[in-house]
């Protein structure tokens, strides 16, 4: 067992939302949780898409989280989505 990182002093990681996420470009992912980046200590989304072979990313929990603007639409990155609206990742 390493002793190199004392796990005692870290901050918590983000309340999870886990769950189905639309991005705004339309295709569906889940997020699997919070993580954090071995280094720097900072909080990271895992998540992964819907669709093709499902390889797990990561994404600073900020960015999954933040907004972008879309023609002058102001909108979330990734969206909640609840089972029954999740419907085609297109």
């Amino acid at each position: 067992m390493s002793t190199d990182a004392p796990t005692d002093d870290l901050p918590p990681l983000p309340a999870v939302p886990v769950g189905r996420y639309r991005h705004y470009k339309g295709n569906l992912y889940e997020l699997v949780g919070a993580v954090r980046h071995s280094e720097t200590l900072e909080p990271l989304a895992l998540y992964r898409p819907l669709y093709g072979e499902g390889a797990l990313w990561v994404r600073p929990w900020a960015m999954f989280f933040e907004t972008v603007v879309v023609d002058g639409v102001t909108q979330p990155r990734f969206a909640r989505v609840d089972a029954d609206q999740a419907g085609s990742s297109s």
